[in-house]
């Protein structure tokens, strides 16, 4: 049989070619028989390792010496960043005192580690990897019939505007029959089968009667109860009538009536957990927020409120007076600013101490523990602070606007040092309007800095660089009779973010890329203003024209 042609069933000796290989140099990785290891050893005996057959390629290839030739590297010098050596190197003057490491040793270590990142690699990394891909492949699968389906929606929404109302009145009328007819069928079918559960409950009442008075043994001795059968009582249907809201039109709001397209939003979602720690538990929303307390604060107008710790919380209104009020509704203290000047804002330093803006001095002072005031910032030449936030670093972000009314920004702060300052976006254009001094701010626990931007009638969110990240303008609602006009601002322990409607009295949540995930507009709010969020993600929330402050809780 050929070996160069024909498949081989055992292993040839390379040299002879013929006989079977029971040998094998494991310095030259050649196959070798019995009488053909003297001519294979026979030039350069020390260099040639021979092993069994099966033993092969079980010799390690230590790198060869430079200097001592043709000596092989066994170790590596620890203080000659781990170059490698021979024996006489490690003897040499230029190695005296030296620490050695065997590099049989690094190199059995060097494996394990590769055996495991190979294990890692194939079995955790690669597929996520693969999951992330099948993910964005889908999401480019559905671009064209997403988008289609979007342009679909606004043709319908034209060709809608262009009928006359009575064809718009007729439609609506026959629709409401329509969802009558479903009304009658829903709770037909529930009569009927309550009906049915009535008829077998006599039919059994019959038979229970009979068995009664009959004297027969067997039918007594055969029954059967059901009563834990009947027992499992049906649910009660309870279907609530549809309602008609009518829209109000005008000529200024027939843009946003018609509808509104919502910007393209791109972001990166950071991983919660690496990949060999399980995901964090994520405290989801209620299905209906509950009011859990309304506390009444005494201010005539109350604008601020901001969570100090466990028990407590501070506000703030229209006057010089600060108050402190225990969680359960009780004042704890009331401070009154040594100026007599209206706190523009509240916020809690790291250390626990009450921070405000002044609203004339055009400063920020700290009251710690309850004394006097101590000034902690100036404003700067032409410019006016407005709102603040203590970051989870320690710094303070201030929102300020210019005298010119045209210009706004937020700058970073660490003590008296001004870090940066955020007004402009990549293409140089303002980030924040400029002729409203109401402008709250937070930072996200992922480091974002959100903007309630009231006259610009959104969120706007930069990340901790300062990097545009998105906008927020509101959430379509047939509801909606006011433009979205944020005014405070808070984020939750899972990132969301939370800003009060004044107008349209509700508050909008938010997840940290800015994607609408429901309102509260269920607490009976009245003009919310001020807000923030306990150590538990429960919502305060100011009523700014009656003084109240309420608490809700949202999540689980």
């Amino acid at each position: 049989m050929d070996p160069c042609t024909s498949a081989q069933d055992v292993h040839r000796c390379d040299l002879c070619e013929t006989a079977i290989a029971q040998s094998y140099c494991d310095f030259c990785h050649v196959n070798l028989c019995k009488p053909c290891i003297g001519e294979h050893i026979s030039d350069e005996y020390e260099t040639h390792k021979i092993v069994r057959f099966q033993d092969r390629k079980s010799t390690l290839l230590y790198p060869k010496c430079i200097t001592h030739t043709p000596k092989n590297c066994e170790h590596q010098c620890k203080n000659c960043d781990n170059i490698f050596v021979c024996s006489s190197c490690t003897a040499s003057e230029q190695h005296r005192g030296h620490i050695f490491v065997e590099v049989l040793e690094v190199y059995k270590s060097k494996k394990e580690v590769i055996e495991k990142d190979t294990e890692n690699l194939q079995n955790l990394i690669t597929p996520k990897y693969d999951e992330i891909a099948l993910d964005l492949e889908k999401q480019l699968a559905s671009l064209e019939g997403g988008y289609e389906k979007l342009t679909s929606a606004m043709s319908k929404q034209g060709e809608q505007w262009h009928r006359e109302i009575d064809i718009v009145i007729n439609k609506m009328k026959t629709k409401i029959g329509e969802i009558k007819e479903k009304h009658r069928d829903i709770l037909q079918k529930h009569l009927e089968e309550i009906n049915q559960i009535q008829s077998l409950i006599n039919k059994t009442l019959l038979a229970m009667s009979e068995i009664k008075e009959s004297r027969e043994v067997t039918p007594t001795i055969e029954y059967s109860s059901k009563i834990s059968e009947f027992s499992k009582l049906p649910s009660q249907i309870k279907v609530t009538l549809p309602t008609f809201i009518p829209n109000l039109i005008d000529r200024e709001q027939l843009e946003s009536l018609y509808g509104q397209i919502t910007p393209l939003s791109s972001a990166t979602e950071e991983s919660l957990s690496s990949i060999n720690e399980p995901n964090t538990s994520v405290n989801e929303l209620l299905d209906e927020p509950e009011l859990v307390a309304t506390i009444k604060t005494g201010h005539t107008n109350i604008y601020n409120v901001t969570w100090l710790n466990e028990n407590k919380f501070w506000t703030s209104g229209l006057r010089k007076e600060i108050k402190c009020f225990n969680i359960d509704g009780s004042l704890h203290q009331t401070k009154t600013t040594t100026s007599g000047e209206q706190p523009r804002d509240l916020v809690i330093d790291s250390n626990g101490n009450l921070l405000y803006t002044g609203s004339t001095s055009n400063t920020v002072k700290k009251i710690k523990n309850g004394q006097a005031d101590e000034l902690i910032l100036f404003g700067l030449p032409r410019w006016v602070l407005v709102h603040l936030c203590v970051t989870s670093t320690g710094d303070l972000l201030v929102t300020m606007y210019n005298d010119d009314e045209i210009q706004s920004k937020v700058v970073r702060y660490s003590g008296f040092t001004e870090k940066q300052t955020i007004q402009f976006d990549d293409e140089s254009k303002p980030l924040y309007s400029g002729s409203d001094d109401l402008k709250y701010i937070t930072e996200n626990r992922n480091h974002d800095i959100c903007v309630a931007d009231c006259d610009a009638t959104a969120v706007v969110v930069v990340d901790q660089d300062g990097k545009f990240r998105w906008r927020y303008t509101g959430y379509p609602s047939v509801v909606t009779k006011h433009p979205f006009k944020p005014a405070g601002i808070a984020t939750d322990s899972q990132s969301r973010i939370l800003t009060s409607d004044h107008f349209n009295l509700r508050i909008h949540i938010l997840n940290k890329k800015g994607q609408f995930l429901r309102y509260i507009d269920n607490c009976d709010l009245k003009n919310p203003w001020g807000v923030c969020v306990d150590n538990n993600d429960n919502l305060l929330v100011c009523e700014c024209y009656n003084g109240n402050v309420k608490k809700i809780k949202y999540s689980k």
